[in-house]
């Protein structure tokens, strides 16, 4: 069985793209050619591949593009970062994110 693959782009303006593809690299040349004029990457080109995680299960893989698509910019850069710790803080909060400095 093929791996598939949860990935999310960096736009030229700074919006991410969360999709599922079993090919990686044809994918985001198909992103950054524009081959569907239609695609939320057209007008946002050039985009680059910024996170990427590798699924032997379609199901799993398909409900954890589903479960990203929804979340928030916040949980999304965590996810970038690699700072799944976060995931569970941010999950929590509504509305903007408290700054952290000291005062």
């Amino acid at each position: 069985m093929k791996q598939l693959f949860v990935y999310i782009l960096k736009c030229s303006d700074h919006s991410y793209y969360v999709g599922l593809t079993n090919d990686l690299q044809r994918r985001l040349n198909e992103h950054q050619e524009g081959m569907y004029k239609k695609a939320y990457t057209f007008k946002r080109r050039p985009v680059e591949m910024v996170f990427s995680i590798p699924f032997q299960d379609p199901q799993q893989a398909i409900n954890f593009e589903k479960q990203v698509k929804g979340w928030r910019r916040e949980k999304k850069e965590a996810l970038i970062n690699g700072r799944w710790d976060l995931l569970p803080e941010l999950s929590a909060i509504r509305g903007p994110i408290p700054s952290r400095t000291s005062g």
